[in-house]
């Protein structure tokens, strides 16, 4: 048992630490380079928030359960969103940038909408599927570096701003191995959290509820609290919105070219599908709740985290009742 609870402290410090670096490098490219940072928090921290998601869903396709990764994706979608976000928002409302959270939304719909059609149409993620997933995101990423470039070019003629506290080199690092943290983190934190809990006696769904459910999800949870004690609301914002993008193009796409899967069947709500039913509409409600208002209004609201903390505790509620 002493190993174990090491382990799972040795875990949360590493998880801690690494948002801390992560958050400091990206926000240092960010202003190296006069590039927004909630463009940042979409691209780069959002790629490095996810790759537990991603090493998790890959190391399960392989192994033949590619399914996992099915409800990894609209799982943690739901958790960043109605959990993360909006513990986030609700703390610290703040206004926010139309121009670069437009990029990332669009994406993230065209992604759910393509998923979505294949969910209710053939219930079955092929390979061809996974390919055009992946080609979302590549598509997404040339995109997003253009789109930085020529915000970096249009601000070469403004006001100088505040010299880089750090060299890039610095900077590069700082990003690498706090990336590497969060992902190492992670692990223990999970792992060894089931292990101390399966000890202590704690039920397997309350497991899966709590430490699986979250873990692929801590990455996120970190960076957006380091990110608003840091006073950077709109990094950790891009981050959970390129993070849910991510989870249907990177997460779901490697994991279906790896090895193609079904909708889980195990559920069912209302005469149907579980998933169908619940989850695909409740993860649209949850990124509609947080990104429609900000977009027309400009700015984030405390009862939208309020609003989506409810339906966050409604859902979970439910999953376990089924």
């Amino acid at each position: 048992m002493l190993v174990p609870v090491l382990l799972f402290i040795v875990g949360l410090v590493l998880l801690i630490k690494g948002g801390d670096w992560f958050v400091d490098g990206a926000t240092g490219l960010a202003h190296r380079f006069h590039i927004p940072e909630i463009l940042i928090g979409a691209t780069v921290v959002s790629i490095g928030t996810t790759l537990p998601e991603v090493m998790v869903s890959a190391t399960s396709a392989v192994a033949g359960h590619g399914e996992i990764a099915y409800g990894n994706a609209i799982g943690s979608i739901i958790c960043n969103t109605s959990l993360i976000a909006a513990l986030t928002v609700a703390i610290r409302p703040a206004k926010i940038n139309r121009k670069p959270l437009s990029l990332p939304v669009i994406f993230f719909y065209v992604a759910a909408i393509v998923y979505s059609i294949v969910a209710y149409t053939t219930g079955y993620f092929s390979r061809t599927v996974g390919i055009g997933l992946v080609g979302l995101f590549v598509l997404y990423m040339v995109i997003s570096v253009v789109e930085a470039l020529k915000n970096a070019k249009g601000t070469q003629e403004e006001e100088e701003e505040e010299a880089p506290k750090n060299s890039l080199g610095k900077e590069i690092v700082l990003l690498l191995i706090g990336a590497a943290l969060i992902a190492v983190g992670a692990r223990l934190l999970v792992d060894n959290g089931i292990i101390i809990a399966e000890q202590l006696g704690v039920p397997e769904s309350v497991i899966a509820l709590t430490f699986v459910a979250l873990g692929t999800s801590l990455p996120e949870l970190v960076t957006a609290v380091t990110s608003l004690l840091k006073g950077h609301g709109a990094l950790s914002l891009g981050n959970i919105i390129g993070a849910n993008l991510f989870n249907l193009v990177l997460v779901s796409g490697v994991s279906t070219v790896l090895s193609p899967f079904g909708i889980p069947q195990e559920k069912q709500a209302f005469g149907m599908n579980a998933s169908l039913a619940i989850d695909i509409p409740v993860m649209f409600a949850v990124m509609s709740l947080l990104v429609i208002p900000s977009l027309i209004r400009g700015k984030l609201s405390r009862v939208q985290g309020i609003v989506l903390l409810a339906i966050y505790a409604g859902y979970c509620v439910f999953q376990f009742a089924l």
